[in-house]
Formats: C-alpha cells, sequence, structure tokens
C-alpha cells in the first residue's frame, strides 16, 4: 500500500488533473493506493474569501461564488465526456447550492463563526474529489471516492487535535474490507467526536495522507506537489537551487516550520513514528527523482542541507532592569500569548536576562503588544520593564542541517557573508544540537541574504559582482569591452561571475537584476529613462544585490559627491575620478571611515598612475611598517606625450589636439596642462603616506601662459595656444639648450609638496621615460638610496579601463 497526495497546483485545472490521473494509474500497476487531493488550486482562498465577505455584509461574495461555481464546472465540462456530463453538473450545482446557504446565513447574521468557517472552507476539497473520482471512473480506472470526514477524527473543532485511536481503527477497518485498487479521498476536511465538521489546518491535507499513511503502515507516502523536491534554498528567489536527494526527517521539519512549503510540521510526526519513508515528487516532471525524507541518511560531507525562511515577521520585546533575576517573567508572557492565541515563532533572551525577544505573525503583532503590556501593566506603571516594542517587516532565516555540529565556523561563515552584504541581524537563536541556526533580518534582505548564503555555502566557490555602472564615454566602453572579453576567463580561472547590471551616461539610465545584454547596450541605454546621480543610487540600493559594486567613470564633481552614500550602504566603489580623493581632507577621510565602516571596498587606483599598481605599492610598504620620506614622480602621461613629442617644427598646439583625440587628456585638456590633474595625484599619494594635506598646500607651477589659463571653455583653451605658440617654443629651445628633456614632476618630502616643468638631464631616471609613460619613485626607510621604482603607461582608455578593471577583480578575490 502507498499513499499519494496531490496538491492544490497539482490539481489546478483540467490539463494537470489529466497528469494526476496518469500517475495514479501508472502507480496503481504495482501498488493499492489511497490517494488524497488539495481543492483546486487558489479555490480555498476564495472560499474564506467569499465567507469573510458575506460576514461583513458585502454583496460582492456572490461575485466570488460565481467564480468559484465557474472553475468548477469549467473542470467538470473539460474532464467529464459530454454524454457524463448532466449527473456530475447536477451533483457539484447542489454542492455549490449548500455554499451559497451558508454564506447567506452569514450575510444576514452578519458574524462567521469558526464551525461555520470550516464548513465553508471544506467545499474546496469536496467538490475537487468528486470531480476528479468522476474523472477517474470515465477512464475506467479500478477507484472509489471516500469521505474522510467519515474517518478522521478531531478532539474539539477550534483546535486541531486528532484522536489517534478513533481514527486508525476506521481506517484500517475500512483498509480490511476495501477491494478497490485506488481509494480518493478529499484532503484537510474531518469531524469532531461530537459529529461536526471541522478541518486539520495549514497543511491540512498532507496531513491527511500522513495519517493515513501511518494506519494502514504504507510502503511510502508520496506528496506530489510542483518543484522536484525540497530545494538547498526557495528556487523562485535563488535561481542557482538544486533539489536535494536525501534529507531527514528532523532536517525536513526544521526546512518545513521556517517556509519550505513543499510540506509541513504535522504531517511528518505521524509518519515518523512509524518510519514510514516520504517522497517529495514533481507532478510535471514525474520522472525526476525529488526528495527522500527517512530517519537516517547516508553520510554526506555537506554540513548545510538547506537554507528556508518565512517572511512577515514580527518581533516583540519586553525588556527593563526589573527582569533580571526574578523569576516568573517568563512564565506570564508566554501564559499570556499562550491565552491569545499567539504562535511564538523564535525566542532569543540575553544572559544578562535584561531582555525577551520573540518572533511572531505579522498578523498577531498589535494583538502581542496590547496583552502583553497589559498582563505587565504593573511593572510598566513602576518603570522595572518598558513597554513593549514591536519591529515589523522583518523574516526569519535559517540554515539547517544534520552534519551542522561536525563543522566549525558555521556561524562566523553566516555572519561574515550577511556583514559583507549590509544584512544587520536583528536577533539569533541557536539550539544546542545545532541543527539550525536561526536569524531575524529585515525582510528587504531576504532576497540578497539567501542568494549570498547559498553562494557561501551551496555553490562551487564561483563569487558573483554585480556592476552598477556610470560613465560609458572612452573608458567606460572599454571597461565594458574588457568585461565581455574575460567573462569566460573569470569564470573558470577565478571562480568570478561579473555581471552589468546597470548602466548610465548623463542623460539616461538602465537596470536589470538579472544581468544587462552588453551586447547591444549602447541601443538600450538610448532607450532607458531619465539620469540623474541620485536617481542612480536609489535605484542601486532599492535593488540591494549582493556584491554590488559603483563603478564611477566619469570626471565630474556631481558624481564624486554620491560615493559616501554608497559606501554607508555596503556598496563598494570603484573610481578613475580623482575628485572625491583630492577634495577636503575632511571629506576624503569621511570615505575612508565609511569603507571601512560598511566593510565597503573603496578602490581608486587609477585616481594616480591608471593601470600602474602605484598605490597599491605604496599602502603595501605603509601596510609593512616602512615610512616614505620622499615621492618623486612624472604622474601624467597626458603631459609626458605632449613634451615628449613636442620638437621644433611641431606646433603645441597639434601635439595637445593630438593627445586629446587619442584619449591621453581628460576631456577638459586644460585640467592636465594647468597642472590640476597631476596636483590631485600628488595630493593622493601624499594623503595614502599619511599626511593631513589640502589641494591649496600644494606649490603649482604653471608653464601655460595667463590667458591661457583664464580660457572659459575648450575652444577658447586651444586657440589661446595657437596665439601663444612662441612662449611654447621659448620653453623647449630653454631645456634644448642644457641637452635636457622637459617633464613635468610632482615632489612631495617632508609634507611638502609641489609641481611643475622641470630641465631633466640625461643622467636622471626621468630622462629617457617615453611616450605617455609615468614613473614613480619612493625614496622610503628601506629604499633610502636607490628608490622602489614603478614605471609603465599612464595614460589611455585601455590602460585606465583594465586598471579599473584590476579594482573590481581585486574585490572579486576578497
Amino acid at each position: 500500500m502507498n499513499v499519494l497526495k496531490f496538491g492544490g497546483s497539482s490539481v489546478a485545472t483540467a490539463q494537470t488533473i489529466q497528469q494526476v490521473l496518469q500517475i495514479v494509474a501508472n502507480q496503481s500497476k504495482n501498488d493499492s493506493l489511497f490517494v488524497v487531493v488539495s481543492a483546486l488550486g487558489g479555490v480555498t482562498d476564495l472560499l474564506l474569501k467569499a465567507g469573510a465577505q458575506a460576514a461583513a455584509n458585502n454583496n460582492e461574495y456572490k461575485e466570488t461564488l460565481s467564480e468559484i461555481e465557474k472553475r468548477h464546472l469549467d473542470t467538470v465540462r473539460e474532464l467529464i465526456p459530454v454524454t457524463e456530463q448532466s449527473s456530475v453538473i447536477s451533483t457539484v450545482k447542489s454542492k455549490l447550492n449548500d455554499l451559497e446557504a451558508l454564506c447567506e446565513g452569514a450575510f444576514l447574521l452578519s458574524e462567521l463563526s469558526p464551525k461555520t468557517s470550516s464548513v465553508i472552507a471544506s467545499f474546496g476539497e469536496l467538490l475537487s474529489s468528486y470531480i476528479i473520482s468522476e474523472a477517474a471512473k470515465a477512464k475506467k480506472m479500478d477507484l472509489i471516492l471516500q469521505d474522510s470526514r467519515d474517518y478522521i477524527t478531531t478532539v474539539e473543532a477550534e483546535k486541531v487535535t486528532l484522536n489517534y485511536e478513533v481514527t486508525n481503527n476506521k481506517i484500517l477497518a475500512f483498509a480490511k474490507n476495501n477491494s478497490s485498487k485506488i481509494v480518493l479521498f478529499p484532503g484537510f476536511v474531518a469531524r469532531t467526536e461530537s459529529g461536526e465538521p471541522t478541518t486539520l489546518g495549514r497543511g491540512g491535507s498532507d496531513f491527511t495522507a500522513a495519517i493515513l499513511a501511518a494506519a494502514v503502515q504504507a510502503k511510502d507516502l508520496l506528496i506530489w506537489t510542483d518543484v522536484s523536491g525540497m530545494f538547498t534554498a526557495n528556487p523562485r528567489v535563488v535561481k542557482q537551487a538544486k533539489p536535494v536527494s536525501h534529507i531527514s526527517y528532523q532536517e525536513a521539519m526544521e526546512l518545513s516550520h521556517f517556509g519550505a512549503k513543499v510540506i509541513y510540521p504535522p504531517t511528518i510526526q505521524p509518519v515518523l513514528e512509524k518510519n514510514i519513508p516520504i517522497y517529495i515528487k514533481n507532478t510535471f516532471a514525474p520522472d525526476d527523482f525529488g526528495t527522500l525524507i527517512t530517519r537516517e541518511v547516508a553520510e554526506r560531507k555537506q554540513a548545510v542541507t538547506g537554507i528556508s525562511h518565512i517572511e512577515n515577521i514580527s518581533v516583540i520585546t519586553l525588556e527593563g532592569g526589573g527582569m533580571v533575576g526574578i523569576p516568573g517573567f517568563s512564565k506570564r508572557l508566554f501564559e499570556t500569548l499562550y491565552a491569545a492565541k499567539i504562535n511564538v515563532v523564535l525566542i532569543t533572551q540575553a544572559s544578562s536576562e535584561h531582555s525577551i525577544c520573540l518572533a511572531i505573525d505579522s498578523a498577531d503583532a498589535d494583538k502581542a503588544k496590547t496583552v502583553i503590556d497589559a498582563s505587565f501593566e504593573f511593572e510598566i506603571s513602576k518603570g522595572k520593564v518598558h513597554p513593549t516594542k514591536t519591529e515589523n517587516d522583518v523574516a526569519i532565516l535559517a540554515l539547517v542541517g544534520d552534519n551542522m555540529v561536525e563543522h566549525q565556523g558555521l556561524s562566523g561563515k553566516m555572519f561574515s557573508t550577511l556583514g559583507k552584504n549590509n544584512v544587520n541581524i536583528r536577533a539569533i537563536a541557536q539550539g544546542a544540537s545545532e541543527k539550525n541556526i536561526s536569524i531575524v533580518i529585515a525582510k528587504k534582505d531576504i532576497d540578497k541574504a539567501l542568494n549570498s548564503l547559498h553562494e557561501q555555502f551551496f555553490e562551487v566557490k564561483t563569487k558573483q559582482l554585480n556592476l552598477f555602472i556610470t560613465g560609458v564615454g572612452n573608458v567606460g566602453s572599454k571597461l565594458i569591452e574588457q568585461l565581455q572579453q574575460q567573462a569566460d576567463y573569470l569564470k573558470e580561472n577565478l571562480r568570478l561571475k561579473i555581471r552589468v547590471v546597470a548602466l548610465s551616461n548623463s542623460r539616461k539610465m538602465i537596470f536589470n537584476p538579472e544581468g544587462l545584454d552588453l551586447t547591444n547596450w549602447k541601443e538600450s541605454l538610448e532607450n532607458g529613462e531619465q539620469a540623474s546621480p541620485d536617481a542612480f543610487f536609489k535605484q542601486t540600493k532599492a535593488m540591494n544585490l549582493r556584491n554590488s559594486i559603483f563603478v564611477d567613470n566619469t570626471a565630474t564633481e556631481k558624481i564624486a559627491a554620491v560615493y559616501k552614500n554608497y559606501l554607508a550602504n555596503s556598496i563598494g566603489v570603484v573610481t578613475c575620478n580623482k575628485i572625491a580623493c583630492a577634495d577636503a581632507y575632511i571629506n576624503y577621510h569621511e570615505l575612508q571611515t565609511l569603507s571601512r565602516e560598511y566593510s565597503a571596498p573603496f578602490l581608486y587606483e587609477t585616481n594616480v598612475g591608471a593601470g600602474l599598481p602605484i598605490i597599491d605599492t605604496l599602502n603595501n610598504l605603509i601596510a609593512s611598517g616602512d615610512r616614505v620620506r620622499k615621492i618623486q614622480a612624472v604622474l601624467s602621461g597626458s603631459l609626458n606625450f605632449v613634451f615628449n613629442y613636442y620638437k621644433k617644427g611641431v606646433s603645441f598646439f597639434d601635439i595637445v589636439k593630438q593627445a586629446q583625440e587619442q584619449g591621453y587628456t581628460e576631456p577638459d585638456p586644460k585640467i592636465d596642462l594647468s597642472g590640476v590633474d597631476v596636483a590631485r595625484k600628488i595630493l593622493i599619494l601624499a594623503r595614502e603616506s599619511g599626511q593631513v594635506m589640502e589641494l591649496s598646500d600644494i606649490e603649482n607651477n604653471p608653464f601655460l601662459p595667463q590667458e591661457s589659463l583664464a580660457t572659459a571653455n575648450v575652444p577658447d583653451f586651444f586657440e589661446s595656444l595657437k596665439t601663444n605658440e612662441a612662449h611654447f617654443t621659448e620653453i623647449l629651445e630653454a631645456a634644448t639648450s642644457k641637452d635636457c628633456r622637459l617633464k613635468y614632476v610632482a615632489q612631495y618630502e617632508e609634507g611638502k609638496a609641489s609641481v611643475g616643468l622641470q630641465h631633466i638631464p640625461s643622467d636622471h631616471p626621468f630622462y629617457n621615460l617615453e611616450g605617455s609613460d609615468n614613473i614613480v619613485l619612493f625614496y622610503t626607510d628601506r629604499y633610502p638610496e636607490q628608490p622602489l621604482i614603478v614605471k609603465g603607461a599612464g595614460a589611455g582608455a585601455d590602460v585606465t579601463a583594465s586598471g579599473i578593471f584590476a579594482d573590481i577583480i581585486r574585490i572579486g578575490k576578497q
């Protein structure tokens, strides 16, 4: 004997019922069957809705009843041959008339008793089981329909307490005399010992099947639903979730208690006592193995079996100094909630006994606060305890696994993973068995928490990064190109999956939490919504994705001004924009503090040397205990390019124009040529060395004439270069006459910094610096005479993009 149960999703339509009948027919070839069915998908909710509308004197209950009638009659017409429909439709309408009479009574009395509500709710299973039995008969299946209410007996109507002795005797007596291959039962419904109709509550159809299986000592209990077993996490939230082939009763109970809706805790208890295996199977993929649930599980290496969660939770906190060391507070609290019929999902108490924290269903939150405050009214009035605090919009998340007790560090991994993703833990509960670690977090963080924990505990160590990129000009476009080119390599060799989930330019922005298609991103961006830095941040925050990184490829102050918003929400920032780190020291310091406080990476290697590891090298020196004495550097690839190619017979204007066209300069070349860009770079290096310094502290010795410095726009600036060619020729000749080359040099020493054009002799390390290369000389306690040198390409969109890419990868490897 096997017992099969089919849920609402399995019997939602005529088509799915046909699949159910095929499964039943196949299973009955080898075994006799008891089959339990739920109401048609969604009908129980409609029935309860109709009853509530009627009790509230809302005439719309009639429309709801019409919808219920249509669902069932349409199903009959699709399932039953036309020649046999008449009697079936007549019986269905008769049952629906009884339902309508009950609702009319509730409407006239303006009330709905628990007994009447149970009777109304039971119509779903009674109708579905009748229709399915008639469809089976039409297929000539050896099947009979039995009313579960004739067998399943409860002690009282309002609280589901089964009278197992009476129930088991009735079921065994029937089974002994039954000769049919298949017996169909409606789930969910029962009667009290006095014969009053009642229901088995949440998960009632599963419970019906378990009661039947335990009574007849079934070989297996098969629960057929719309998923292929119990998953490592909710597959609707975690796309990478996978079925668990074999779990224990204990694990199944833990997971089901915390929201795994394919099975409910009461279901397991009757079969657990009889050691009957349970299978979770997929009606729509019957060949899938699903999940087997037994008392013991063969040895497995994985510590965590699954991650589950419950939403719509509220946290109730009772606290106060008057609780400390006083016996009876907990007893009074729980008795108060028991009297109010409020179920407690999770409990935690501080060792100081100063507070007790409870998690309950949000629907009971207001009632809980009222009854607790009333129970402790005296203590509250005397200031011994505080009025109850209620925190709504939270959820419970649980790690579950029989093997967790044998693995050290699971809690640490859990909390570390959540902390890195800015998920705050409101409360923690862990039993001594160490088979469950439960936490309370904000409901808005559930998706992010589930995905990040699943990535940590179940997936091949592939870390997913979600990029929010603003600025898609020369550098941004090259970065996107590099991301596309390296996607496979990163996944295979570094176990990194990098998704671009948002793009923005100065006009438009687009978002896709599943990742943007980068093959046509330009066209998609043109069709995006209106962009602004604040709107981009708000949308990034609202998406609340794990491992989020904001990437700034611009040179604008407005974008730099919002970095602190990202960091304060544990969103990493990678930028080539120098403005933030060269801003007032107090703002620079705030960004560093926010980065540390919220564990949000803040990387800006490209601020100084494009793709060169200048800042990283300096940070490593400082971290290892070295001290910087002096820094000498050529930090402008654009200026190096200009003065390397500015020769007699070539106009200064032409060289600067060429540098701009090749992407070596900022969009406004005056930023480079005025020395402001280099000043910002040496300022950043000074600050990274530990110096408190402002941009105004740096001595800037400009080589541009005043006319060029005073221009208000790029065209005027270029025009001034033409008219002042004699000035630049004079500078060039002065250097050539000394057999020197022109280099724009930045220097930091003993708390002072300067930038300016210098004559570099042939024996200096800067003399042979070619093209757009940069070079930095670090003189430190460890390198006092022979400096540590970092040298290489220091300008260009490709090089800068690769530096940003390297920072992104650095975050991914953390």
